[in-house]
């Protein structure tokens, strides 16, 4: 029996799909590829057949875009963006563009841990345009699962309740420590942790994987801290120490960068709250040159053994 050969992407079935979902209308897009409607919908009713799926629907007059449709619509944007690119970069002499990586941070992330992790991107041998969004984790997340990103990094593993087709790779960990400003340390009497009965503190928010560690933390030790304000936004929260509001909670391998930016001091250690950091991505194991180079900085930068 001869060997079957594995289906390959009609290109041409792609674009005819791909105008009708720009213009919305079979009969628009027959105008712009001077083509009958009628050959248009037979040529996408094989590609709804090779890849499985259906790509359209009826919507008074005209069509809309079914949840496969939309996914497919998203691809080929990119696909003939490229191509338009090459053809242009051939004709002018240019070099070719540099690879998008498109990375969601959560929320809870520190911004200056995200930095030292995606900086090192840059020293790729191939040029790589790096496009970060910022959000919850579920809503990162869900955008991961449909393509619109190529990485996560989070202070948590993927949800189990959540269903999404991804693998949680642990980048490290790092104990914690209490900072405050010098104007907030000379109004706080003892040692610590005890000093931290009765403070003025900051809280991260309930997105925080940390925070209900911190909650249980002080619940054993009897502390009682004053709350004076909850975050979900972690540089927004050290701009509210740095004005002496309170005391807040720092993964320790970061503590002195941001003590030096923000002018804070620190209180005390707390080794039993640990801080960790994941990326989540579609990859089973990390090689994208990109993935793995974060990887990498995560060990040098963040968490060298």
């Amino acid at each position: 029996m001869p060997e079957m050969l594995s289906p390959t992407l009609n290109f041409k079935h792609l674009r005819y799909f791909w105008t009708v979902a720009k213009t919305g209308s079979m009969a628009r897009a027959a105008e712009q590829l001077d083509l009958s409607p009628q050959s248009i919908s037979g040529q996408i009713a094989e590609l709804e057949i090779q890849l499985g799926v259906k790509l359209l629907q009826r919507k008074g007059r005209g069509v809309e875009l079914t949840d496969s449709g939309s996914r497919v619509q998203s691809f080929a944007d990119e696909i003939f963006s490229i191509s338009e690119e090459l053809l242009g970069s051939l004709r002018n002499g240019r070099t070719l563009r540099a690879q998008d990586f498109r990375v969601g941070i959560a929320d809870a992330m520190s911004k200056l841990v995200a930095y030292e992790l995606l900086v090192s991107v840059f020293d790729l041998p191939t040029p790589v345009r790096l496009s970060c969004t910022e959000g919850r984790l579920s809503s990162l997340l869900a955008e991961l699962a449909v393509h619109r990103l190529d990485l996560v990094i989070a202070d948590r593993a993927l949800p189990s309740h959540l269903n999404v087709r991804g693998y949680s790779h642990l980048l490290g960990e790092t104990s914690s420590r209490v900072v405050c400003a010098k104007s907030m340390r000379r109004k706080l009497k003892g040692g610590f942790p005890e000093l931290l009965h009765g403070a003025p503190m900051l809280l991260p928010g309930e997105d925080f994987a940390v925070r209900k560690k911190l909650d249980q933390w002080l619940n054993s030790r009897r502390l009682r801290p004053q709350i004076v304000a909850e975050f979900d936004d972690s540089a927004l929260m050290k701009e509210f120490a740095r004005a002496g509001a309170g005391v807040m909670m720092l993964p320790a391998t970061i503590a002195a960068q941001v003590c030096e930016r923000y002018t804070l001091e620190p209180l005390g250690d707390v080794a039993e709250l640990m801080h960790q950091t994941y990326v989540i991505s579609t990859e089973r194991r990390m090689t994208h040159p990109a993935t793995v180079a974060i990887r990498q900085s995560a060990q040098v930068r963040l968490f060298p053994e």
